[in-house]
């Protein structure tokens, strides 16, 4: 039969979401670079150690033996809070791609947007986030990676550079035709000429021409 619905039919790749897919209930929350990035906006008045949330300043008080108090929830539903990227350019500036927390908008802006300040002594790769330098350097140099042409990397990214380099080069040299070989030499050293290969086809003598 010549029915095509029977056959399997192709299935359409799912695209994956972009990041950050807020309840469309909650509270939209705009803060700005400088408050964003803030580290002391609640300052320990014995160390003068600052806090971003008061919350953690207060359980620091309890270190010093000072008097505090966390805020306590409300039996009322707690409303939810997303986060927009300062960055009005950023697809994250849009409320329906808000990141559902602060330190994930924070180290989002510090990663896209941010200036990176954190250096690797090993391979000079920068970061804008601390906690990224942290876990590049732990492991910067010690992993290897080998291309079949037998150069080794420490580096992911420089060694699929060379990879994908390679493998052009190596399909290149595929497609080109073998060079001609080399001339036959003779005793006195000048060039032979290289016969060529018998033909498989029988050789048909020539006929003179008749004389009237």
């Amino acid at each position: 039969s010549g029915d095509s619905s029977s056959g399997p039919q192709p299935t359409s790749k799912r695209k994956r979401n972009l990041p950050g897919n807020p309840d469309p209930d909650a509270e939209v929350i705009a803060l700005s670079p400088t408050t964003l990035l803030a580290t002391n906006r609640f300052v320990c008045e014995i160390c003068n150690k600052g806090f971003q949330r008061d919350q953690n300043l207060q359980l620091h008080r309890r270190g010093h033996n000072l008097p505090w108090k966390l805020r306590q929830r409300s039996t009322k539903e707690v409303k939810k809070r997303v986060y927009i990227c300062p960055e009005t350019s950023c697809i994250h500036h849009d409320p329906c791609r808000a990141l559902g927390d602060l330190t994930g908008i924070k180290k989002h802006f510090c990663r896209k947007h941010g200036e990176k300040k954190w250096k690797c002594d090993k391979c000079s790769k920068k970061y804008a986030v601390q906690s990224d330098w942290k876990a590049h350097s732990k492991i910067c140099g010690t992993r290897e990676y080998r291309c079949g042409c037998g150069t080794t990397f420490s580096r992911k990214d420089s060694f699929m550079t060379h990879k994908a380099f390679c493998d052009v080069l190596a399909e290149e040299n595929e497609r080109e035709p073998p060079p001609p070989p080399p001339p036959i030499l003779n005793e006195d050293n000048t060039t032979e000429a290289v016969s060529s290969p018998p033909s498989s086809e029988a050789t048909i003598p020539t006929v003179p021409p008749l004389i009237p």
